[in-house]
C-alpha cells in the first residue's frame, strides 16, 4: 500500500509539473505572439480540468490579442460559473468591459478580485499584476480606457511583493514599465528603462523584458540600442517571434537586404502558418523596389484575409503606388489604413505619407494641413515633431499658401521649448506674405517681448499695422511707429533704415492726417538728418509747410510722395 501511494504522488507529481510546463509553454507563446499555439495549448489544459483557472485566464488573453473581444468576454463568464468567481478570471472580464469602454464595471471586478485574495500579508501580487496588466495593455493616449495611475500604484504595491517566484517578478516590472511609458509618453522613459532592467535582473532569459527595452529606444531613434536589445531577446529566445520582425524591419532601412530577409526567415520558422506573415515578404520586396511584386503579394493576403486583414497591408499598398506616382490609387488605400489601423499603431510617418498622398491631389490642402498637425500629435520625440512641422511649413510655402506656412509654425512654437529666434521670425514673416497681418503683428509684438534688443519685432509689428490701420491710421499705425521710432533712435545709424522708416511714416500723417503742419515738420527733420540722398526732395516739403497755414494739397501730395520713394521695402 505504501508502494501504491508513493507511485501516485510520483505520477500526480509528474502530472502538475506537466502541466505547468504546458501553461507556461502557452503563455511564453503569447509573449512570442503564436497566438494560434497558445490558444490550443489552453483549450487542451481545459479539456483535460474545466475549471483550470489560470488556462482559463490565459486562453481569454489569447482572444483578446486576436482581437476576438466576444471570445474573450465568453471564456470569462464561463469560467466565473465553474469555478465560484474566481478573482483571476474576475481580473480578465474586467479587462474585457475596459476594451468596451465600460470603465465603471471594470473597476468594480478588479477591487473584487484584490478585496478577495488580501490577507495579512499583504494584497496577492499575481492579482495585482493582472489588473496592472490588464489596464496598461488596454490603455492609450488616445483613448484613455482605464485609469493608468491605477494600474501603476498597484504594480509598484506587486513589485513589493515578499515573494520568491522571480519569474512572476519579472512579469510585474515589464507591465510596470509599460504602464509608465502610457502614463506619460516620451517622458517616463527613465523609470520605464529601470523597471525592464529590473526585470532582467529577476529573470536574465525573459525576452520579453530586452524586447520592450527595444521598443524604448526605437522611440528616441537610438538605432544602435534598439539593435542591442531585439538582438539580446532573439538571443534568450530563439523563437521570440517579435524579435525577427523588427530586426527584418531595421536592416530593410538600412538597406541591408540579405540580412532583412534572413530575419524574415526565422520571423516565417517562428511563428505560426499565416497569411499575415507574408507582410514581411512583401515589404522586403517593396524595399528592393519590386513595386509590382509587393503589390500583387499584399493584394494576395488581403484576398485570402478579407476582414482580418491587418492595417499595415493597406499602407504598404499605398506606399507602393507612391513609388509608382500614382497617387489616386494611393489614396484608396491609404484610406483603408486609417480607417483600419488601431490609434496606438499610428506613428507620425504614417501622417506624412498621407499628406504626401493628398498633396498631389488638387484642392485637398486642408488634409494635407491637418494631416501634419496629426502626426505631430502621434510622435513623442519632439525632434521628430520639429522635422515634420518644418517639412509641412516648406510644403505650404512652396505652394504659396503662406498663411498655413505660418500656422504650423506657429504650433511648432508652441511645443518647441527653446525655439531659436529665426524660427519665430519665420512664422511672423509667413503670416504677413499671407496676408494674415493681424496673426504676424501678433506675433511680432510677442516678438519684442522676447527679443526686445532686435529691431525685428517693432519694425514687422508696424509694417503689419500700416496695412491694417487704413482707416484711422492712428489707432495701431501710429503707436507702432512711435515703437519702432524709440527703438531705432538708440542707434539712428545701425538702425537707419528703420529710423527712415518710421519718421516718414509718421511726418506723412501729421502733414495728411493729422494736419499739424510743427509735428510734420519736426518728424521731417528727424527724417532728412538721416536721409542724405532724399534731403533736397525733404526740405522742399519743410518750405511749403513752413510758408503754409493749413498744409495744402501740394504739400501732402508731394510729402507721401518723398516718403513712398524712400519707403520699406520687405523682401520674401
Amino acid at each position: 500500500m505504501k508502494k501504491f501511494f508513493i507511485a501516485m504522488l510520483s505520477v500526480l507529481l509528474l502530472s502538475t509539473g506537466v502541466k505547468a510546463q504546458s501553461l507556461a509553454s502557452g503563455v511564453n507563446d503569447i509573449y512570442a505572439e503564436r497566438f494560434q499555439s497558445a490558444k490550443a495549448t489552453f483549450e487542451k489544459l481545459l479539456a483535460a480540468n474545466p475549471s483550470d483557472i489560470p488556462a482559463t485566464y490565459w486562453l481569454g488573453q489569447t482572444y483578446i490579442e486576436m482581437e476576438d473581444v466576444p471570445g474573450a468576454r465568453n471564456v470569462y463568464e464561463k469560467g466565473l460559473t465553474a469555478t465560484n468567481n474566481a478573482p483571476l478570471l474576475q481580473v480578465g472580464l474586467g479587462q474585457v468591459e475596459l476594451i468596451e469602454n465600460k470603465v465603471n464595471e471594470a473597476r468594480q471586478h478588479f477591487e473584487s478580485a484584490i478585496t478577495m485574495t488580501g490577507g495579512k500579508k499583504g494584497n496577492d501580487p499575481e492579482i495585482l499584476n493582472a489588473v496592472g496588466r490588464a489596464i496598461a495593455n488596454v490603455y492609450t493616449d488616445k483613448e484613455k480606457k482605464g485609469d493608468i495611475n491605477y494600474a501603476i500604484q498597484k504594480l509598484e504595491e506587486a513589485s513589493l511583493a515578499k515573494t520568491k517566484d522571480n519569474v512572476l517578478l519579472a512579469d510585474i516590472y515589464v507591465n510596470l514599465g509599460n504602464a509608465y511609458r502610457k502614463a506619460r509618453p516620451g517622458e517616463n522613459g527613465g523609470v520605464a528603462f529601470t523597471a525592464y532592467k529590473k526585470a532582467i535582473e529577476l529573470n536574465p532569459n525573459f525576452a520579453p523584458a530586452y524586447y520592450q527595452l527595444s521598443r524604448l529606444f526605437n522611440t528616441q531613434h537610438n538605432w544602435e540600442m534598439y539593435e542591442t536589445y531585439l538582438n539580446d531577446a532573439v538571443s534568450k529566445d530563439p523563437r521570440f517571434a517579435p524579435g525577427y520582425y523588427d530586426l527584418s524591419y531595421l536592416k530593410m532601412g538600412k538597406q541591408d537586404l540579405v540580412a532583412a530577409e534572413d530575419f524574415a526567415r526565422k520571423f516565417a520558422e517562428s511563428s505560426d502558418a499565416d497569411p499575415q506573415n507574408e507582410y514581411l515578404r512583401a515589404s522586403i520586396l517593396f524595399a528592393q523596389k519590386n513595386y509590382d511584386q509587393a503589390i500583387s503579394l499584399a493584394k494576395s493576403i488581403d484576398t485570402r484575409l478579407g476582414a482580418k486583414t491587418r492595417a499595415r497591408v493597406y499602407k504598404l499598398l499605398a506606399y507602393s503606388y507612391v513609388d509608382k506616382k500614382d497617387t489616386l490609387t494611393a489614396r484608396q488605400y491609404i484610406d483603408q489604413y486609417f480607417a483600419k489601423v488601431k490609434p496606438e499603431e499610428v506613428i507620425a510617418l504614417d501622417y506624412k505619407l498621407k499628406a504626401d498622398i493628398y498633396s498631389g491631389i488638387p484642392g485637398q490642402e486642408e488634409v494635407v494641413f491637418n494631416s501634419y498637425l496629426e502626426g505631430v500629435k502621434a510622435d513623442t520625440v519632439l525632434e521628430n515633431k520639429v522635422e515634420l512641422l518644418k517639412k509641412g511649413a516648406e510644403f505650404f510655402k512652396n505652394r504659396g499658401q503662406r498663411e498655413k506656412e505660418g500656422d504650423l509654425l506657429a504650433y511648432l512654437l508652441e511645443i518647441k521649448p527653446n525655439f531659436t529666434i529665426n524660427e519665430m521670425f519665420d512664422t511672423g514673416r509667413a503670416y504677413y506674405f499671407g496676408k494674415a497681418y493681424t496673426k504676424s503683428r501678433d506675433l511680432f509684438l510677442k516678438f519684442q517681448e522676447k527679443y526686445p534688443a532686435e529691431p525685428y519685432g517693432y519694425e514687422w509689428a508696424f509694417n503689419n499695422a500700416k496695412i491694417l490701420d487704413t482707416v484711422k491710421v492712428d489707432s495701431i499705425a501710429i503707436p507702432d511707429a512711435l515703437k519702432l521710432l524709440q527703438f531705432s533712435e538708440k542707434d539712428s545709424t545701425k538702425f537707419k533704415k528703420q529710423y527712415i522708416s518710421a519718421t516718414s511714416f509718421i511726418a506723412v500723417y501729421y502733414a495728411n492726417i493729422a494736419k499739424d503742419k510743427d509735428k510734420a515738420i519736426e518728424y521731417l527733420k528727424k527724417w532728412q538728418a538721416a536721409d542724405p540722398v532724399n534731403r533736397e526732395n525733404i526740405q522742399k516739403n519743410i518750405d511749403i509747410l513752413s510758408k503754409s497755414t493749413s498744409g495744402n494739397s501740394q504739400s501732402s501730395s508731394s510729402t507721401r510722395a518723398t516718403a513712398q520713394n524712400q519707403g520699406n521695402n520687405s523682401g520674401g
